[in-house]
């Protein structure tokens, strides 16, 4: 905890929002990958999505390391 509030909050303090515009069957997807409980939200399964291309695109380039968060851990 930092002053009293937990790490998950202050990840989601420190979170931007934008806007995409997606195709219905990737929302279609997306819904059902929430529905079957894989993810909590149509949210987390876009971070994590993000989160793996950057990992497998951009890190990789850079030869950097990257730490992946656990699903289980939200």
């Amino acid at each position: 905890m930092i002053i009293g509030i937990s790490v998950k909050e202050v990840d989601k303090i420190m979170m931007k929002l934008i806007t995409v515009h997606l195709p219905n069957d990737q929302v279609s997807g997306l819904d059902e990958l929430v529905r079957t409980g894989r993810y909590p939200n149509r949210s987390e399964a876009i971070r994590f999505a993000i989160r793996d291309m950057l990992k497998d695109e951009l890190w990789s380039l850079r030869g950097n390391t990257f730490i992946a968060q656990s699903r289980d851990s939200y």
